[in-house]
């Protein structure tokens, strides 16, 4: 009897296994043909720069700065014309300044302070903004998702990991789990359930003034 049972949970075990890594796995395989690096990226209208969190002093993160180096390097050497910063408010608009630090113009940096995770943000760049075509700027461990999540909404995308900084292992490791899951919900809102997702403050970018 206990044989029966250990035998049932470890099949149950395996299962559950299953649905968190095979998401996982279909996505990286999928997207694999999508990621570059700056220098080979060819010309795209606009990265997308996904958002995360803000130190206590409200300036980005060593995880964001990343992102937001990548993205101003990428306009710098032509590759984009603009550049969407993407987050939860306040997160946009930190991002904004660090890159106008950086060198780039006002003009040419757009603000979605609706995006909330990364579906809501590529929702929203491609039905709100009207985006056809982006360089994602995110790390690694991200990038998956992300070339997924978006190509679903008809975007043609390249993603360019960001990582110019030592990361604690301890961190990458639980960045990397924390995929697992969040790849399964991804597929989940993609394909089964998907949530309903404001386009408030997303006009198409050939209306959009230039920012303060």
């Amino acid at each position: 009897m206990l044989r029966a049972v250990a035998r049932l949970f470890a099949l149950v075990s395996i299962l559950s296994l299953g649905v968190l890594f095979l998401p996982r796995v279909y996505t990286t395989i999928r997207t694999s043909s999508a990621l570059t690096n700056l220098e080979d990226a060819e010309h795209a209208q606009i990265a997308i720069v996904f958002g995360a969190a803000l130190t206590r002093t409200g300036r980005p993160s060593a995880v964001l700065r990343d992102r937001i180096i990548t993205a101003v390097r990428l306009y710098q050497a032509g590759k984009v014309d603009m550049v969407l910063m993407s987050g939860q408010d306040p997160e946009p608009a930190a991002m904004r300044d660090y890159a106008l630090d950086l060198g780039v113009p006002p003009d040419a940096v757009l603000l979605d302070d609706a995006g909330l995770r990364t579906y809501d943000t590529c929702y929203r760049a491609s039905s709100g903004f009207q985006v056809s075509e982006a360089i994602l700027v995110t790390q690694a461990f991200h990038q998956a998702r992300a070339l997924y999540t978006c190509r679903q909404f008809g975007m043609t995308v390249a993603g360019v990991p960001a990582q110019q900084s030592r990361y604690y292992r301890g961190a990458l490791t639980l960045w990397n789990l924390r995929e697992f899951m969040a790849t399964f919900a991804a597929l989940w809102d993609l394909h089964i359930d998907p949530p309903q997702v404001t386009l408030k403050n997303a006009d198409p970018i050939s209306h959009v003034e230039a920012n303060p």
